[in-house]
């Protein structure tokens, strides 16, 4: 089924993965995937509503859930979120570090200098807070570990009317390549996912300001549709798995082949 997030044939059984941003949207396909395959799951947000709703769904369907309430902006509070999953589930396998924002429709030079700092703060400092202390815990931990970073097609192309947040992508991919490069040896593996066009609530607000866009957005990508958030849980779920395990430093764009064009 197209846009499914069931994650056939990969077992993430015994296994500890950290989702950020999971309160919704692709986070939130994401916690439930890795849930369904097995894993002790920690679901991170801001949105403590939306985050207990998560970790409620993992385990109404059988599967191991911890919320905790984080802002990856803020260094404490990320240190804390890691400590809390040790403390609880006593290592941390997989990271997918989705926490992000795209509040940006507009040419560069009308953006202000508040919206730069908000978009570069959650998704590039978020991006690398998070990294920082996963790594220091992979590092401490046999077996090493993996982490998936949410970029986008904007982070490996120009995104006209969005500047700031293509900026704050590209840093993400340029983050996971360094990443990657200094960590291999010791056994943790760090890529990025690239989403192109996905339908979730970040895409539904950007659409009402222009509704007629959507169907332009759907014959925008070759595959003929716009992207689910199942699509991108399973792509980061496989990037986590031992099917990917030579593979790190990759930025897997997951666009329906919208950067083919």
């Amino acid at each position: 089924m197209a846009g499914s997030s069931r994650g056939e044939g990969i077992s993430f059984a015994g296994k500890v993965v950290l989702v950020t941003g999971a309160a919704g949207g692709i986070g939130r396909a994401a916690a439930l995937a890795f849930g369904r395959a097995g894993a002790c799951v920690v679901v991170a947000d801001t949105s403590v509503d939306g985050g207990h709703a998560t970790a409620a769904m993992i385990v109404e369907a059988g599967g191991k859930a911890l919320f905790v309430s984080c802002n990856v902006t803020r260094d404490a509070e990320v240190e804390a979120l890691i400590d809390k999953t040790v403390a609880y589930y006593g290592r941390l396998d997989c990271a997918f570090n989705n926490a992000g924002i795209e509040e940006e429709y507009l040419p560069l030079a009308e953006a202000d200098e508040a919206l730069y700092d908000r978009i570069m703060g959650v998704n590039v400092k978020g991006t690398w807070l998070c990294m920082k202390y996963e790594i220091r815990q992979m590092l401490k931990q046999e077996g090493g570990g993996v982490i998936v970073n949410t970029a986008s097609v904007a982070g490996l192309a120009g995104a006209p009317t969005q500047a700031i947040y293509a900026a704050s992508k590209h840093a993400v991919v340029g983050m996971t390549k360094t990443a990657a490069v200094e960590y291999g040896r010791a056994g943790i593996r760090i890529n990025s996912v690239c989403p192109g066009l996905i339908d979730t609530p970040m895409l539904a607000r950007a659409l009402k300001r222009e509704p007629a866009r959507e169907e332009k957005l759907k014959d925008a990508n070759p595959i003929g549709r716009l992207g689910q958030a199942g699509d991108i849980a399973e792509a980061a779920m496989w990037l986590c798995s031992g099917h990917a395990s030579f593979i790190t430093g990759h930025q897997l764009a997951v666009d329906g082949g919208l950067t083919a064009i």
